[in-house]
């Protein structure tokens, strides 16, 4: 295993409200902008995560009890800390990922608009009544929760993915175990001690830091009830496969190829404005990135080209702490020689490399992992940078004769997470968004991820499972449901038998 002799911190687990050191196996955490590590990560064995599975069994007696209104003030307060805590967290972020400073804060603030949605947990949780069902009967139902559950997240948003799970979880009664992204570990860990000083009872909320061990361990204990993932598709299906072969309920999302399309009659500069943030921002490490311009006609192409030259002209790249930055790192050195091999493949295979930032250096951070932005022209189907989940800066060009055309190129990929369209035409518009094979579509919005009071996710190989993340569905998601019907027959009146199927008819 790696290891770097700088390193002089440890990031440990959170487990029944203390934190905990195994001294077992770790791994370097490196800062993206300078290839140095200051900070490992314990990796936790299987008898750890079952430690702080026994921690979450033990807390949820109590806590699914604890009146929904109560639940939710735990969350109200947490959300008041974190915006207190909000420029520790955001160089937490930068300095694990390499994301700028501003996109961290970014992320944080979706994070807490999440937390907003579960502190309104008495209106999603009060069920519902019906009265005089039949003669006497009432029947109603309840959202009660399932146990102990767990979430298991990626790199690209260390704040805010643990915040679509964990707050809706635990507002839903349950007891939850978070495993973070190894390679960024550290907001993760420090929002939840401030869950704890916001009134989250020890036990409700634990957090393991591990690899594939943590992520077995957690997938094939009997207590762990729902399991939920983000990241890269044959992750999330081998994460679903095995999820449901141990009888668990499983959300698995998985990777993206978003596709925007642009119409002759879309206004350029706002669709190169807006796709210039879309595919470079976070250094295309975003699932709901567009890596693929599909432009209808050759002179649309050629506009956006022209364009998008000019602005990448234009950007700022360098380490994250330096707002005046535009982009930042790539978030390992790993990572960074994976996606420079998608722009070496896209050579290779015929694409048109119009920028090419392979060679960039930053100075003074010479051992960073960047990557400067990269544009071809002239990509088609078949192409591995057409096909595949780069998770870079590098986006592509593929021309289109007409709206059919390019619709059909996006029905026909494998995933369906994210797409949009820039167009003035609303009939165009609406054709598009009624028929597109996606899960998630923006109209002249590049990034169509939904508000917390939706749910986010996508279509096809996008994701794994029936429900969505975070908003109503993970009310679905975190709960069961009990129905309820009961009848109290009026004193002294006895009822023969009846052998006929009951109904509700007078």
């Amino acid at each position: 295993m790696q290891h770097d002799k700088n390193v002089t911190a440890t990031v440990g687990h959170l487990i029944d409200g203390q934190i905990v050191h195994e001294h077992g196996r770790s791994q370097p955490v490196f800062n993206p902008a300078t290839g140095a590590s200051s900070t490992s990560v314990e990796l936790a064995s299987p008898a750890l995560v079952e430690r702080a599975i026994a921690s979450a069994e033990q807390a949820f007696a109590a806590w699914r009890e604890t009146p929904p209104l109560k639940r939710a003030r735990v969350m109200m307060k947490l959300k008041q800390l974190l915006e207190q805590h909000a420029d520790e967290i955001a160089q937490l972020i930068t300095a694990e990922h390499g994301k700028v400073l501003a996109d961290a804060h970014g992320e944080l603030q979706r994070g807490i608009e999440n937390i907003e949605y579960a502190s309104y947990a008495p209106e999603l949780l009060k069920g519902e009544h019906s009265r005089n069902a039949g003669p006497g009967i009432d029947s109603w139902a309840e959202h009660q929760a399932l146990g102990v559950v767990a979430g298991i997240t990626p790199f690209n948003f260390p704040a805010m993915v643990p915040l679509w799970m964990w707050p809706m979880a635990v507002v839903c009664g349950n007891c939850f175990i978070l495993k973070p992204s190894e390679r960024d570990p550290s907001s993760a860990l420090r929002i939840a001690q401030l869950a704890l000083e916001a009134g989250l009872p020890p036990g409700v909320l634990n957090v393991v830091n591990g690899d594939k061990a943590a992520v077995d361990a957690l997938l094939r204990d009997p207590r762990v009830k729902a399991v939920s993932f983000v990241g890269s598709t044959p992750i999330a299906e081998a994460i679903y496969a095995e999820g449901c072969k141990h009888g668990k309920r499983v959300q698995a999302l998985g990777g993206a190829k978003n596709h925007a399309v642009v119409m002759p009659d879309a206004d350029i500069q706002n669709a190169v404005s807006a796709m210039m943030g879309a595919a470079y921002g976070s250094c295309g490490e975003r699932c709901m990135a567009v890596p693929l311009i599909v432009a209808v006609g050759n002179e649309t192409a050629d506009r956006m080209i022209a364009g998008l030259k000019t602005e990448i002209a234009k950007m700022k790249v360098g380490p994250g702490s330096d707002n005046g930055n535009d982009m930042g790192p790539l978030v390992t050195r790993q990572h960074f020689e994976k996606v420079k091999a998608y722009v070496d493949s896209g050579v290779a295979e015929g694409a048109r490399l119009l920028v090419d930032g392979r060679g960039l250096k930053v100075k003074g951070h010479e051992e960073g992992y960047f990557l400067g932005p990269c544009l071809f022209d002239e990509v088609r189907p078949g192409m591995k940078i057409y096909q595949e989940e780069i998770f870079g800066p590098v986006l592509g060009i593929v021309r289109a004769h007409s709206l059919a055309e390019a619709m059909q190129l996006i029905n026909d990929h494998e995933y369906g997470n994210g797409t949009c369209i820039f167009t003035r035409d609303g009939e165009a518009a609406r054709h598009f968004t009624d028929h597109i094979q996606v899960g998630m579509v923006g109209v002249n919005v590049p990034l169509p991820v939904p508000v917390a009071y939706h749910s986010f996710g996508g279509w096809k190989r996008s994701l794994f499972g029936d429900l969505h993340a975070y908003g109503p569905d993970a009310v679905r998601f975190y709960t069961k449901r009990k129905t309820i019907t009961q009848r109290w027959p009026s004193a002294g009146v006895r009822e023969g038998a009846v052998f006929s199927f009951p109904s509700h008819h007078a």
